[in-house]
């Protein structure tokens, strides 16, 4: 086993869009969503949306459709499943929704490649319309992250404490991300951790203007195919270095001349 645990978030990491828009946008109803984002909290208005949606006669085998058409680069199957095939543990933590990722992963033939997903609640009713809600429960206290850049229904820090603190043995984590809610987790990280930011999105912005916050080794990419090279490029750097302990203590050597790393990124100050 690799004795690493591999971390994504969901929207414009494994897929190349935002769900929640890609969905509001594809079933014609972008209009309405703009005129009601202003006036109540992302996962209400997502709800809101939904029972709409289903009021004008859109079914959820129209959602799962348009889920099946969500923009994916190419490389991005390949990498989860070689990541898995290395032996690491892959995870989700992302501000989407369980309905929406489980419905593309399983498209894509990844669910059970996954250990766990964290995300907000979303599911089909009785009535057959999707309701999605809070991961937190905001309106009852605080998710207390004292951050003030996570959105009052997720701090994703609060989430990868409760996930190290549940690990078993010594771990590496690998966490890949591009949204603003990704630099929480980030902060979370060690020196002997790895964070991949999406080159020029919030999150990579967010860690440049603020490296002395960062103690996690930082390696950015900028689509799927750099998210794979980059990502099996660590991944394989990680288990050289532990073999290299495991054979060093055989009187063993091993060599790793064939295996090109990746440079970490040269945070500005």
């Amino acid at each position: 086993m690799a004795g690493i645990v591999v971390f994504f978030d969901f929207d414009k990491t494994i897929i190349d869009c935002d769900s929640d828009n890609w969905v509001i946008d594809e079933l014609g109803f972008t209009d309405l969503f703009n005129k009601l984002l202003p006036t109540m909290p992302w996962n209400s208005v997502m709800d809101t949306m939904m029972k709409e949606i289903h009021a004008q006669g859109k079914t959820i085998d129209d959602i799962v459709e348009v889920l099946k058409r969500t923009p994916i680069h190419p490389r991005i199957v390949p990498a989860v499943k070689s990541a898995h095939a290395l032996g690491c543990e892959l995870r989700i933590v992302s501000d989407a929704n369980m309905f929406f990722i489980e419905t593309i992963l399983e498209h894509l033939g990844l669910k059970e490649y996954f250990s766990e997903i964290t995300s907000n609640p979303g599911f089909v009713n009785e009535e057959g319309r999707l309701r999605i809600f809070p991961y937190h429960d905001f309106a009852k206290c605080s998710h207390g992250c004292s951050l003030n850049l996570c959105p009052p229904n997720m701090c994703k820090g609060v989430i990868m404490e409760r996930i190290q603190a549940s690990l078993e043995g010594k771990k590496k984590i690998i966490y890949l991300g591009d949204g603003i809610g990704d630099f929480c987790p980030t902060l979370k990280l060690g020196k002997c951790d790895y964070m991949m930011p999406r080159k020029n999105f919030p999150v990579w912005d967010l860690i440049c203007r603020n490296p002395m916050l960062i103690e996690v080794e930082i390696h950015e990419w900028s689509d799927g195919e750099d998210l794979e090279q980059v990502l099996l490029q660590l991944i394989n750097m990680v288990s050289v270095d532990a073999r290299f302990i495991s054979v060093d203590c055989k009187l063993q050597t091993i060599s790793a001349s064939n295996l090109t790393l990746p440079k970490p990124l040269p945070v500005r100050q």
